[in-house]
């Protein structure tokens, strides 16, 4: 339990499916005080349980990694696997409890296979590809066939405190959302400035960090060209930021390593290259066992290395990775 209405209304939902509940709150950037007031509304028992050791190691430590690489991380997607359905989901099969309910938008079809929530709008099942059949036999998510406003009300004629609070919009620990200040702070040291270099290799500027960086990006850069330019590509190696015009941060292929599958698999899939955006048709090239290249339909816009790609059959999800190239 966060301490927010969606996992609140999971909860109640749970219980009135016949389930005894016990509300567990992670120590980690979560509203403690308000999801054991949600306990005590509810009449169950809360639980704390302190990851943040391994959370700072599982999920900062390498988002922090990653920037300084020249990807774009999600650190959502690391959470979920390391943390949420990792040692929370441990913790819960070894207390001896049957199911690990979570306000994820997203359902369990039969067969265990994961499918997008009916609220296309707050599905969450790119989150989740890390999952496997045999975890989602033991996981429940009540909010996969319900809309927000939905939850909302529920939440309200239950007279839950948290039924009009607000959605978290940012990372759990960037409130602010300014991870290049962040990340600046966790290495205690400023980040290294360099040069923005055209397609060509020409200088065209400077820069205050490739941190402060991310494929396809087009405000921020604080170059003044005569005409609009984005991030096409982010070297590390010479600390180079390379802008160009936006036809140039298209493309028509990516690799994709590190996927786990929830399907035999397909030769198709529809591909998801970042939260919320429409899936596009690819043809699928199987380089090694956790390794495709994805050859799209039409060329997509600003895949990033570092973010996650997740593959769709229709609503259901056959597998996900991460970008590598």
């Amino acid at each position: 339990m966060s301490g927010g209405v969606d996992s609140s209304v999971a909860a109640l939902l749970a219980m009135r499916m016949g389930y005894d509940c016990v509300g567990v709150t992670m120590k980690l950037y979560e509203d403690i005080k308000g999801a054991e007031d949600v306990a005590k509304t509810l009449g169950i028992e809360h639980r704390v349980v302190d990851f943040s050791d391994e959370f700072r190691k599982r999920v900062i430590e390498p988002f922090v990694c990653s920037y300084e690489s020249g990807e774009t991380p999600n650190p959502c997607v690391i959470c979920n696997k390391a943390i949420k359905f990792g040692l929370l989901y441990d913790y819960a099969r070894e207390e001896g409890f049957s199911k690990l309910v979570t306000g994820h938008y997203a359902k369990v079809e039969s067969g265990c296979r994961l499918a997008r929530a009916k609220d296309h709008s707050k599905d969450q099942s790119y989150f989740l590809y890390c999952l496997t059949p045999e975890k989602l036999e033991h996981i429940l998510f009540p909010l996969g066939e319900l809309t927000k406003q939905e939850v909302r009300a529920i939440a309200e004629e239950a007279g839950l405190a948290n039924a009009s609070k607000s959605d978290s919009q940012d990372i759990c620990f960037l409130p602010d959302g300014k991870h290049a200040e962040f990340i600046a702070k966790y290495r205690g040291t400023s980040l290294s400035k360099g040069n923005f270099v055209d397609s060509d290799g020409h200088v065209i500027g400077r820069h205050n960090g490739i941190e402060r960086y991310t494929i396809g990006q087009r405000k921020g850069l604080g170059v003044a060209l005569g005409r609009p330019v984005f991030v096409k590509e982010i070297r590390p190696e010479t600390g180079e930021v390379v802008l160009a015009d936006e036809k140039e941060v298209f493309a028509k292929r990516i690799e994709i390593a590190d996927i786990n599958w929830l399907s035999e698999k397909p030769d198709r899939a529809e591909v998801m290259i970042r939260y919320n955006t429409k899936p596009v048709g690819a043809k699928l090239s199987h380089i090694a066992e956790e390794k495709v290249c994805a050859e799209f339909d039409e060329p997509v816009r600003a895949p990033a290395k570092g973010q996650a790609a997740v593959l769709y059959k229709g609503d259901i999800v056959l597998g996900g990775g991460r970008i590598a190239k």
